[in-house]
């Protein structure tokens, strides 16, 4: 089959890194000349979020996925009525895309999330009380278009601008679950990771998995995932982000409609991987056993502070004589503080173990330049 990924970057990278094992060609499309992607499949640089560059690079393909979110989903919409097959479907992708359109989509399907207004960004006027989290609808990722409004104070820096205003959550743990559909319908289930955040980066620092929770707990996780995979009338593979509150409520933060920094781990740490998993979903095969084969981690490699450039990797060599270490590197040159550019997953015989690799680990590289 020939397959299209809209995004070129790590995500893509990976997915076809596993894929080679099978016989498919892989196109991709990124506006980066030096895309991860760009030198493991036919490239084509361009805008993803082009109406007619996206359509001009899907009309040949067998099916067209993402690896990013934010792409035109109306000229995925134009290829599906011309016939070319799109995972996850372009509704979906609308839906996702658009913070109004997600929690709208939760509420209806009773998908626990914290309350919400929406601000049409014509009116600072709002009724939500303080403290909450405004969601920018369209365009964030990684911490970007999303900021805490706890004060009265804090009210001369909210965004004048189409968002979610949302109840703030009393965070005991941030967790992600992972599911994938096919076409037949048939579904299956990471298990779930706890996602650990860089404070000052508001980037996922650690992953850890399996997560030991409560009996009620995984029930309103079970009961979440069920709500979602029928709701969701499409193929994909998609990560879920949750938070649990101190109260040991389960709620949707969102959920992304693809390959996810939440499910790396699960290259060494589980039975398949998410980007097995997605090649899967994307062929309409029969899905990947995902059960976790021992305690699994992963640590992001991001770019240090006050270096850019190109990028040097310090006491990689070091990790490399680890046991049960794995290295991830993306491809890509240069560094800036903050920019992902690779991971390394680490495996063990208990949790214990594992949180002390991560820190070891943690402690041992520097993304420089």
């Amino acid at each position: 089959m020939k397959i299209g990924i809209l995004g070129g970057g790590q995500l893509g990278r990976m997915l076809i890194q596993e894929a080679l094992k099978y016989d498919d060609e892989f196109y991709t499309l990124d506006p980066a000349s030096d895309a991860p992607c760009h030198n493991i499949s036919h490239f084509t640089q361009g805008s993803f979020n082009d109406y007619e560059t996206v359509l001009d690079f899907g009309k040949d393909k067998d099916v067209v996925t993402i690896e990013i979110e934010h792409v035109n989903a109306d000229a995925l919409a134009e290829l599906e009525n011309q016939g070319v097959k799109v995972v996850p479907n372009a509704q979906i992708i609308k839906i996702i895309q658009q913070k109004i359109l997600q929690k709208q989509f939760y509420k209806a399907h009773d998908i626990p999330s914290p309350d919400f207004e929406i601000m049409d960004g014509s009116s600072d006027e709002i009724k939500i009380p303080l403290p909450f989290v405004q969601k920018m609808n369209t365009g964030g990722y990684d911490g970007k278009g999303v900021q805490v409004i706890r004060t009265n104070e804090d009210m001369k820096n909210l965004w004048i601008k189409d968002s979610v205003l949302e109840k703030l959550v009393d965070i005991d743990k941030e967790l992600s679950v992972i599911v994938a559909k096919n076409e037949n319908g048939e579904t299956q289930i990471f298990p779930v990771t706890e996602m650990v955040a860089d404070p000052k980066l508001n980037l996922l620092d650690f992953n850890i998995c399996p997560v030991f929770l409560s009996e009620e707990i995984e029930d309103q996780i079970d009961s979440i995932t069920e709500k979602f995979l029928n709701a969701v009338n499409s193929p994909g593979l998609f990560a879920i982000e949750l938070f649990l509150d101190k109260e040991g409520k389960v709620w949707v933060n969102e959920t992304a409609p693809r390959l996810h920094n939440s499910g790396h781990q699960s290259q060494e740490g589980n039975a398949n991987s998410q980007f097995e998993q997605m090649y899967r979903v994307i062929k309409n095969l029969p899905l990947a056993d995902t059960d976790a084969v021992i305690y699994s981690g992963m640590l992001n490699l991001v770019g240090a502070e006050g270096f850019s450039g190109k990028v040097i990797y310090e006491g990689m060599e070091d990790v490399l004589k680890l046991p049960e270490t794995y290295i991830h590197l993306y491809g890509k040159t240069e560094t800036k503080p903050g920019r992902k550019m690779g991971h390394i997953n680490v495996l063990a015989e208990s949790r214990e173990e594992l949180m002390e690799k991560l820190i070891q680990v943690k402690a041992m590289v520097r993304v420089i330049a």
